[in-house]
């Protein structure tokens, strides 16, 4: 598409911020998936290590699977040295990121609090504060009065199923415009000369002597000299196609949002017992999340007693709430680890990347993978933040089990 003509009414996709192209019969580099991990690795390719000859390939429209499908949380308080330093990594690039793509992507640090609803929640709490600043995160425990402090709308009533003890709280933490995001990410690559294909679903990968020569796409065949899998929930289903088994299962993740409300909750509020996470988006819906669905799915859309376990846990937490109308629910489609880690490197095939299993936490890492995925494909060698992320971890035993970081995730 060409560029937007002065004066013209803009379309409902802002596909003028970037070209739509043909896809050509080869490339240097071709992304599977154009989410927010594709897009980013696609702008870091480019701005960081001048490659530029890349297709991004997006089976529907740009963005339109998880990122389009979660609940827009930025942290980085997690328990292990690992999972600290890549989405630390993340953090610390979310708070350029606006002026770095020059484009506003509504990146708000409100804060985030994980409540302590038991004694051992307060254990577990206060050993992750004290091992996220032992890595340079910022993070601090309250107690049941430092949480009204920083959020005045939680219940912290003792004569409830789940009385709040108190809180990790990381004032760093955040939202941020998923879409913006997205499109931010596009234009950047656009302008660098990535070729972005929508409507364009892999449907093979050709792998030769054991090294991955292209991908058989609805659109015709295209040649890549290294292909790079980013593809969340149907990454597993890709990774088939070139042989490789990998350990992940898919499941729905739901969330939903209010009708527009007045601004009345400050911050992000997470909780593993009661299960619900509560922000409010710039418009003033309040945007909710929960578990996963036990069961395994590619379906984008969740069981209706998630949603009802849901409103109860946040209506414990949030009385105020009590008459708020749910506008709208989705769910996306989260592939899930052993550890609950992600999966970020090399693979058995010569040329073929991997950048999956981040279950519910994603989002927030967008960046910070964007970055070290980009280095991994480069360079055919993992960057140091990601390089305890690789396959073969699950075969040497050296996990990264943040099961409970991110338990109740984004």
């Amino acid at each position: 598409m060409s560029p937007r003509t002065p004066g013209a009414e803009l379309p409902e996709h802002p596909d003028w911020l970037w070209r739509t192209p043909e896809p050509k019969r080869s490339y240097d580099v071709v992304i599977v998936g154009g989410g927010g991990h594709g897009l980013a690795t696609a702008h870091y390719l480019a701005k960081n290590h001048g490659i530029t000859n890349v297709a991004v390939l997006e089976k529907g429209w740009l963005a339109g699977g998880n990122m389009a499908r979660n609940t827009t949380i930025i942290r980085s308080n997690y328990l292990w040295d690992e999972s600290a330093g890549i989405y630390e990594h993340a953090l610390k690039l979310w708070e350029g990121l606006a002026d770095e793509l020059d484009y506003p992507i509504l990146f708000s640090q409100r804060g985030v609090l994980n409540l302590a609803h038991s004694l051992q929640d307060v254990r577990d709490s206060v050993r992750r504060v004290e091992a996220n600043r032992l890595n340079g995160v910022d993070a601090e425990w309250l107690d049941a009065d430092g949480v009204k402090d920083v959020c005045p709308i939680v219940n912290i009533s003792p004569d409830v199923r789940y009385p709040v003890l108190g809180a990790t709280y990381q004032p760093r933490a955040g939202i941020a415009k998923h879409d913006h995001v997205a499109w931010g990410l596009a234009r950047s690559a656009d302008a660098a000369g990535i070729d972005i294909i929508q409507n364009c679903e892999v449907i093979g990968l050709d792998v030769i002597g054991g090294r991955v020569v292209g991908v058989q796409t609805t659109l015709g065949p295209i040649a890549a000299g290294k292909v790079a899998l980013c593809s969340a929930g149907h990454t597993s289903v890709l990774a088939a196609m070139a042989g490789i088994e990998l350990p992940l299962q898919s499941h729905p993740l739901q969330a939903l949002v209010s009708e527009l409300l007045e601004p009345v909750h400050p911050t992000v509020v997470m909780s593993n017992a009661v299960h619900v996470y509560v922000s409010q988006a710039h418009k003033g819906e309040l945007v909710m999340g929960a578990g996963i669905d036990a069961y395994n799915s590619y379906t984008q859309r969740g069981a209706f007693h998630i949603i009802e376990e849901q409103m109860s846990a946040a209506l414990e937490l949030f009385p105020v709430f009590a008459r708020a109308h749910v506008l709208r629910t989705w769910g996306g489609i989260v592939d899930v680890s052993p550890d609950a880690s992600p999966i970020v490197g090399l693979t058995p095939v010569d040329n073929l990347y991997l950048n999956c299993g981040w279950g519910t936490g994603g989002f927030k890492a967008t960046p910070g993978v964007g970055w070290v995925y980009a280095h991994t494909i480069a360079h055919d060698t993992p960057h140091p933040l990601n390089a305890p992320f690789s396959l073969d971890r699950f075969t040497t035993g050296a996990l990264v089990d943040e099961h409970g970081a991110a338990a109740v995730a984004h």
